[in-house]
């Protein structure tokens, strides 16, 4: 298997093996959860009561309406410091002519958007991904965080 193919293949299988951890060891896929972009960072609260946070990166965002992705390195309500692992993908896009990855807004299912999401986790080296409702559902999400800080009650 060649670049970028073993690319992306790598970050899904290490996306995947980051988030069966997090689900076992602080329920991820249950835990309430809150970005502060301005301070970079995901908030994660689980029911026991425990606070993870991590600084947090915006891979970008997914319409459930016209499925379509906007990336994060030219998202309007993304400021500049969240936009580094979606910056990552572009620059990884442009060296393998990839116009998926260099496309400000594509057509995608949400399944390849969580692997946009992985190949952004990939090359940032986060410890996992997120995706998460706005807009009243109608919109997603898409990020990467950094190292993980747990608080427990």
């Amino acid at each position: 298997m060649a670049e970028p193919d073993l690319s992306f293949a790598r970050a899904l299988e290490g996306l995947n093996a980051q988030t069966a951890l997090h689900n076992q060891t602080w329920r991820a896929a249950s835990a309430e959860w809150a970005v502060d972009l301005e301070q970079g960072e995901i908030t994660f609260t689980n029911s026991d009561g425990w606070v993870i946070t991590a600084p947090v990166q915006v891979v970008g965002t997914y319409s459930i309406k016209d499925g379509t992705f906007l990336w994060g390195w030219d998202h309007p309500s993304v400021p500049e410091p969240a936009r580094i692992a979606a910056s990552d993908v572009k620059a990884f896009g442009e060296k393998y002519g990839l116009e998926m990855l260099t496309t400000r807004k594509v057509e995608v299912s949400q399944d390849e958007a969580w692997q946009l999401t992985a190949l952004a986790n990939y090359l940032w080296k986060g410890q996992g991904a997120y995706r998460g409702p706005t807009n009243g559902g109608t919109t997603l999400v898409y990020m990467t965080f950094g190292e993980l800080t747990i608080t427990k009650p």
